[in-house]
């Protein structure tokens, strides 16, 4: 399986969108200040993913949410609660 996955920063609060195919250990990764675009903003809390099957879905889904500010806004109010 492949992971889209939501991140949101404690520290600062904004959003951080990835993909993966082992979410346990990226989380870990991110909050262990090993991902270079994150480590300044741990602890990070996941807050949504999606599964796909192959990771071509999984990286086409990543990028429409880290590039279409329609999808993302979307998104939001989808986990208006989480967001909170």
């Amino acid at each position: 399986m492949f992971y889209l996955y939501v991140l949101k920063s404690k520290k600062d609060e904004k959003l951080y969108t990835g993909s993966t195919n082992d979410l346990k250990r990226r989380l870990s990764e991110h909050n262990e200040g090993k991902v270079k675009s994150t480590k300044s903003r741990t602890p990070f809390t996941l807050i949504y993913y999606e599964a796909y099957a192959n990771e071509k879905d999984s990286r086409r889904r990543e990028f429409s949410l880290k590039k279409d500010g329609k999808a993302l806004g979307q998104l939001k109010r989808r986990l208006s609660e989480s967001l909170l």
